[in-house]
């Protein structure tokens, strides 16, 4: 009997159908992107920003990933989702409600409520268990439930994703400051140079050797000199407070912050990537769940198009005047299937299908957009690297060669062969390399420190409790 039940419901809710659905996007998977699927993705440190070996880089990292708004902003973004998969989870399990009514009612003489009832005041009461259960044979419940858990996994990625790009971003603002402090360095030295020429300059007008237009040359160098400066100590103001905003602090709690280059280290780079690296990447992972959680979504519009199918009862107290109440023969009870077809929704239900198909396109969509971007910058950050590398090792030459020239020159100067403007020309060319230094330098620091965010920093969904 029961089984009937069901075949003839099924074929009543043939009357809306969901009519032909047209296939999801293709996603990209790591043998179309020419990953290696035997090779293994180089490991990345969970704590990768110590390998640069600066305590005072380790102490805003870890204070940034302590209580950073964003952060917190992920988090709230997360426990929201943990809530829609309880909410989703709840419609599969049973419901049971009470209720308590008392009336007092008179009821009408000329009604259909017989002698000695009718022309009469009485009280009524009821006390009433109500429960159901769905049959969730056609899966709505259970598609409702994985898509809000395959949210609920887009949040934790999105949230362990946010941490990298903190890390990241706290990192080579560290560099760049780092950067500034160096290249004022360097531009105050170039100052001392500059009010040497001009003292020297001073000395060749007295004694006929140079003109005014050498003097006056030499004068503007001076304020030039000074205003790089100037720019310099803005520019250090700025990053000090951007530190600072980004690791939760007022933006004068680092104005003695002055890092150095020197100790930071580089960090060697990956010859081989491997398919494994897009588990390794939190925003592509994220990505990959909202894919998993439309097409759930989906699955549950279809299921929209079948009967809902409730078991529905109830049991409880119910008689004419509270004196009877709690007796025996005031139970009441029953059970028995509920059914809801949708057999005149169809339009409204197909349009719900669509949409929800759209949207699953769309999450493919940004999978893969997401997938080419994880690779782009991965390949970006390693070709900066290597060319980095290349260019430091060609300006170290450079710049040993501009050191000896500047070597000759002071000995030729002492020696009485040469002018001290020979001298400070050479020391120009010195200043000059050692500006590039400090920026080759900074670059490739940032360059390292972008390839350990490209390659995930150190996430994976395999450690993602230990990531967090």
């Amino acid at each position: 009997m029961a089984a009937t039940l069901v075949s003839v419901v099924v074929l009543l809710a043939g009357c809306a159908s969901p009519g032909p659905q047209a296939a999801p996007l293709a996603q990209t998977t790591p043998a179309t992107l020419g990953l290696a699927t035997e090779a293994t993705a180089p490991a990345v440190d969970a704590q990768w920003w110590r390998s640069l070996g600066d305590a005072q880089l380790d102490a805003l990292v870890e204070r940034t990933l302590a209580g950073q708004p964003s952060l917190q902003t992920a988090m709230a973004r997360l426990r929201r989702a943990e809530a829609g998969v309880l909410n989703a989870g709840a419609a599969t399990g049973p419901q049971l409600g009470l209720g308590v009514d008392v009336t007092r009612q008179r009821y009408p003489e000329h009604s259909l409520y017989p002698p000695p009832l009718a022309g009469s005041q009485m009280t009524s009461g009821t006390i009433q268990a109500n429960g159901s259960i769905e049959l969730d044979f056609f899966g709505r419940h259970h598609a409702a439930l994985e898509a809000a858990l395959g949210q609920q996994r887009a949040a934790q990625a999105d949230l362990a994703a946010a941490r990298v790009v903190l890390a990241g971003r706290v990192a080579q603002g560290y560099i760049a400051l780092s950067r500034l402090v160096e290249q004022r360095d360097v531009a105050q030295r170039a100052l001392a140079q500059r009010e040497a020429m001009l003292a020297l300059t001073r000395q060749r007008v007295q004694g006929g050797f140079d003109t005014q237009v050498e003097l006056r040359q030499a004068e503007s160098a001076v304020p030039e000199a000074r205003q790089q400066i100037e720019a310099l100590d803005e520019q250090i103001t700025l990053a000090r407070h951007q530190l600072a905003a980004l690791s939760g602090q007022a933006p004068d709690a680092l104005t003695t912050l002055t890092p150095r280059l020197g100790p930071l280290q580089e960090q060697p780079l990956p010859q081989v990537l491997g398919a494994d690296l897009l588990g390794r990447r939190p925003d592509v992972v994220a990505a990959r769940w909202r894919v998993e959680a439309a097409t759930q979504d989906v699955a549950s519009a279809r299921a929209q198009f079948y009967p809902d199918i409730n078991l529905v009862g109830f049991v409880g107290l119910s008689s004419l005047g509270l004196d009877n109440l709690l007796q025996a023969g005031s139970r009441n009870l029953g059970i028995g299937p509920a059914l809801r077809l949708p057999i005149f929704d169809g339009g409204r239900l197909r349009a719900q299908l669509k949409g929800r198909s759209a949207d699953l396109d769309a999450s493919i969509a940004a999978y893969n957009g997401a997938v080419l971007d994880a690779l782009r910058e991965v390949a970006d950050a390693s070709a900066s690297a290597r060319s980095l590398q290349r260019q430091q090792d060609q300006q170290a030459q450079a710049q040993a060669a501009a050191e000896s020239a500047y070597e000759f020159a002071q000995q030729r100067y002492r020696a009485g062969l040469g002018t001290y403007l020979t001298v400070l020309s050479a020391e120009s060319s010195v200043l000059a390399q050692r500006r590039l230094a400090v920026d080759l330098k900074a670059r490739a620091l940032d360059s390292r420190v972008a390839l350990m965010r490209s390659l995930g920093g150190g996430w994976s969904e395999s450690n993602e409790g230990k990531a967090e």
